[in-house]
């Protein structure tokens, strides 16, 4: 497709001209116009970026907002509270008697710790669905371009059927009308 045809597609499609475009649809209409690929694995490059401490904190989200975690530290707090009520009392040596002190400074550290790296693996997400989203919106606006660019060659192939044949019906009618114009000259003359 040439860079006119681009202009004149990109103009039809965004109605404000090329002066308008961003330079992500600019670098779009490039690829167009080069017919190279749009579409590429968005989770490979987002996740090639990330550092080690990204991954850990979306390990940790991971981990941390699963119902496995929910039932073993659902367990933990169980054990916790029958060792220091029952077993260790009974026997004279709990070391977090109720109403559990230091579990309750345990519980919030983990929740004062684990509140930030699941924000911040949730912003990371973010980050990747804007991302994504961009991808889909450039993938979608291709696909678009290249529609309308085979809908006007169809058009100029029907176009061009048409003119094709209304050339050979104007043909088929003048040989038809010289036939005639013959029949009546031999018809006169006879």
């Amino acid at each position: 497709m040439s860079d006119a045809a681009i202009r004149e597609l990109c103009e039809r499609l965004l109605a404000n001209g090329t002066e308008a475009l961003s330079a992500g649809d600019r670098r779009l209409l490039e690829k167009v116009a080069t017919r190279t690929h749009v579409a590429r694995n968005i989770n490979a490059e987002f996740d090639s970026q990330l550092s080690f401490g990204d991954r850990l904190a979306d390990r940790v989200a991971a981990i941390g907002g699963s119902w496995g975690f929910i039932i073993a530290f659902g367990l933990v707090i169980a054990a916790w509270v029958v060792l220091n009520s029952f077993l260790l009392a009974s026997w004279g040596g709990a070391f977090d008697a109720y109403p559990y002190v230091f579990l309750n400074l345990v519980l919030s550290m983990v929740a004062a710790l684990q509140a930030p790296v699941i924000m911040m693996s949730q912003n990371r997400q973010a980050d990747k669905d804007r991302l994504a989203a961009q991808h889909d919106y450039e993938v979608n606006l291709k696909a678009e371009v290249e529609i309308m660019a085979l809908h006007d060659k169809f058009e100029q192939l029907r176009s061009g059927e048409l003119h094709t044949i209304l050339e050979r019906i104007e043909a088929i009618l003048a040989a038809h009308m010289a036939q005639d114009e013959a029949s009546r000259r031999q018809d006169t003359n006879a």
